[in-house]
């Protein structure tokens, strides 16, 4: 039984993902307002949640007491300004959902195009307060400048400047209700209006205005959906209720639509329904219907996983290979160590509280493949890296399922296991299957997985201990059952990887080997990959060698010795030992020595009695410090190069063009750069790792500005043809804010 916690202190909640079901119900207990104190619970203490809202009422579907819905959306977007209220641990972290919603809903097509059309209000707001402002001040600025009679100030008829301003206002669609305060304002002596003005800051008040940017959003997708999309079919909508169909539309037009909103706005990710159910452990207890808010963590609504993760560079050897002993030790280790954290922590309700208990699902992961991969001297897009990464998934999980069953030995498999017996043991078949390289003989799959490729690991060791471990976890289970439904996921750790000293999170590559971060409160500071020298002393260069690559790469932080703007010349131009501080404290963390010079560093008084840069120009802030002081945009360049770096080891002194591949990263690096992994790359990479993990991954497929619509949709193809279980695509730039770049715009 379950018991009623007396303090939300006295145990832990040490799951961080949960999922929690929904009940199409206003009020009562399981409900839609239920749901969102569910929720808050668990955003209060650091934790994410997920749920299926596909059980919602579709807009005017009818109501068992009269009336009609008003829908899905309606609720959705509650929940969202609910989540937006809260942030997660109750610090500056937002708060982490995902909503997800079946293809068959009546409302899936706005669902599908919600955040798109929100994007485009945020731009709206941006782009209509700044004229709003602009055009209004006009007005009131043509009133105060008036010289002639007082009384004709506000009579656009003889204000001729107040008659082009209007019209100038009325060109732009000002409201006339606007334009008549603004005369009325300027009637009472004011002389400007406050009119907000707002910015596109992921956490600004634009982005706070309009609705569903507090959750990651997918759509669950059928196998029938898919071949009826490209055999260009009908597809049914069905009311939830009734279960009659709501709206037959074009299952090829709701694929475009799909691809067209995650091009434009990176929403929705999608999540194969089918695929995610061939792999479920628990049938018998009922399907998956959603995931956590990154989409790693699949398994049945009101259940909850406990995500750890281990930092793969920790176990490689000097010579490359991975120390197989201490990392079967640590996944064993872990394993037990998560399994006791379900006894000792507590649960948002008592639902999530008895089927945790009753399931177990655990989330041991791992973290910085793509450092390892590089460290290696392996190219991210290569059959020696998506090897590499198979073999070490297929140790992790086999290992943690073959510690599971060594509990489950000693007290028993978990509560659920008897029903679920024989889809448990099948799934496990499956993975021993793929673990062993086999391409057929699957049992239940529609779509086949890629198997481990152990002839180009590069790593002989791993790869034979991946498959004794399947084929323990297999004969153990088949004799004790199991203490876990599920053992692992790939989680993003995208801030716990930070903590851990990772370069890069998850099964991620590098985004760039010199990165940008936004920071919440404003700013950004410089993220350097420090991976970069362990893999060019893999590849053979010498000391020396690695060291200029290196200074190449990331710049001397300072501008001693610097070619072109040098501290000479700067004192001959007047800067004294306070400017030239303060200018050198920025550099280390500057994308551009033109990010250093600028007033707010250099200071008005400086800028102004020394400079001789007028208030105007400076409020203006066009003025390019260095161009006003004389040197050459080829000056400029080489000590931009000598201070900050290029940013990418393209064109660095000695390094071969065929070692060019190892320093890929999601994203051409720096203003140099040109090279990025491909689309296909992340997708085969994850394709790789996904038959020897328990639950799903959480990854971005990363994609350049210019990837196309088409592009979006053959990216959800290829991963529902590898037999993925859930894809989330990024296209650079899709969002109007980004937290994370690889360049920074000058003077655009």
């Amino acid at each position: 039984d379950t018991v009623s916690s007396d303090s939300a202190y006295e145990r832990p909640q040490p799951h961080a993902c949960f999922i929690q079901s929904i009940n199409d119900d206003l009020v009562n207990p399981g409900g839609i307002m239920d749901t969102w104190v569910r929720e808050a619970r668990l955003f209060k203490y650091g934790s994410g949640t997920g749920t299926n809202f596909s059980s919602l009422r579709a807009e005017n579907e009818s109501l068992a007491g009269g009336g009609k819905s008003s829908g899905m959306m309606s609720f959705l977007r509650i929940g969202d300004r609910a989540a937006g209220s809260i942030k997660s641990g109750g610090t500056t972290r937002r708060a982490a959902k995902m909503v997800i919603v079946d293809i068959d809903h009546p409302d899936i097509e706005r669902f599908i195009g919600w955040k798109a059309v929100e994007e485009r209000k945020v731009a709206a707001l941006v782009t209509g307060s700044r004229i709003h402002s602009e055009r209004l001040n006009e007005i009131l600025a043509a009133v105060g400048n008036w010289d002639g009679l007082e009384a004709d100030a506000c009579n656009p008829g003889k204000n001729a400047s107040l008659r082009d301003a209007v019209r100038a206002a009325r060109k732009m669609h000002i409201p006339e209700g606007s334009i008549r305060r603004a005369i009325d304002f300027a009637a009472q002596g004011y002389t400007s209006i406050d009119a907000e003005i707002y910015d596109i800051g992921w956490d600004s008040e634009a982005y706070l205005t309009v609705s569903g940017q507090n959750s990651n959003n997918s759509v669950r997708v059928t196998d029938d959906f898919l071949r009826a999309a490209a055999e260009k079919r009908e597809w049914q909508l069905m009311y939830r209720t009734t279960g009659k169909v709501a709206k037959t539309v074009p299952a090829g037009r709701l694929w475009d639509s799909i691809a067209e909103a995650a091009w434009a706005c990176a929403d929705p990710g999608v999540q194969f329904h089918d695929t995610i159910n061939d792999w479920h452990t628990c049938t018998e207890s009922g399907p998956i219907r959603a995931s956590n808010p990154c989409s790693e963590y699949m398994f049945l609504d009101d259940t909850a996983c406990n995500l750890a993760s281990l930092n793969l560079l920790t176990f490689l050897r000097g010579d490359g290979t991975v120390d197989v002993g201490a990392f079967e030790h640590a996944v064993r280790l872990w394993t037990l160590t998560l399994e006791i954290s379900v006894a000792m922590a507590q649960f948002p309700s008592a639902s999530i509280a008895r089927k945790s208990w009753e399931f177990r699902t655990l989330g041991l992961g791992y973290a910085n493949l793509g450092a390892v991969l590089m460290v290696r001297g392996m190219p991210y897009d290569s059959d020696r890296g998506r090897a590499f990464a198979g073999a070490v998934s297929a140790l992790l999980t086999g290992a943690s399922y073959a510690a599971s069953a060594e509990i489950a030995e000693e007290i028993g498999p978990f509560p659920g296991y008897a029903d679920n017996r024989e889809a448990m043991l099948r799934v496990i078949r499956n993975h021993r299957r793929a673990a062993h390289g086999e391409r057929s003989g699957y049992e239940e799959l529609a779509t086949l997985p890629v198997p481990l490729d152990a002839t180009n690991c590069g790593d002989a060791g791993l790869a034979a201990a991946a498959r004794r471990a399947w084929d323990r976890a297999l004969t153990q289970g088949e004799s004790h059952g199991y203490r876990n439904a599920q053992a692992t996921c790939i989680a993003p750790t995208g801030t716990i990887g930070l903590i851990m000293d990772c370069d890069t999170t998850g099964i991620e590559p590098d985004y760039a080997l010199v990165k940008f971060k936004t920071l919440a409160g404003g700013g950004y500071f410089k993220i350097i990959n420090g991976s970069v020298p362990a893999a060019l002393a893999r590849l053979g260069y010498s000391e020396q060698e690695i060291d200029q690559i290196v200074v190449y790469a990331v710049g001397h932080g300072t501008l001693e010795s610097a070619p072109g703007v040098s501290l000479e010349r700067l004192r001959d131009a007047g800067f004294d030992d306070d400017a030239i501080r303060r200018v050198s404290d920025k550099l280390p963390s500057a994308f551009d020595i033109r990010f250093a010079f600028n007033v707010e560093t250099l200071g008005a008084d400086f800028c102004r009695e020394t400079l001789g840069i007028d208030s105007e120009r400076r409020a203006a802030g066009t003025v390019d410090i260095l161009t006003e002081l004389g040197f050459t945009q080829q000056e400029i360049e080489a000590a931009n190069l000598h201070a900050c770096g290029a940013m990418t080891l393209e064109g660095a002194p000695g390094l071969q063009d065929s070692h060019l591949p190892v320093f890929d990263c999601a994203s051409p690096c720096g203003r140099l750069g040109k090279r990025s992994l491909s689309i296909e790359s992340h997708i085969r990479m994850m394709a790789a790792a996904q038959p020897f993990i328990s639950g799903a991954i959480s990854k971005t497929i990363n994609m350049p500005s210019r990837s196309t619509v088409e592009d979006c949709q053959e990216a959800y193809e290829l991963s529902w043809r590898l037999g993925l279980k859930a894809t989330a695509l990024y296209r650079d730039g899709s969002k109007l804010s980004q937290p994370l770049a690889a360049q920074v715009l000058l003077g655009a």
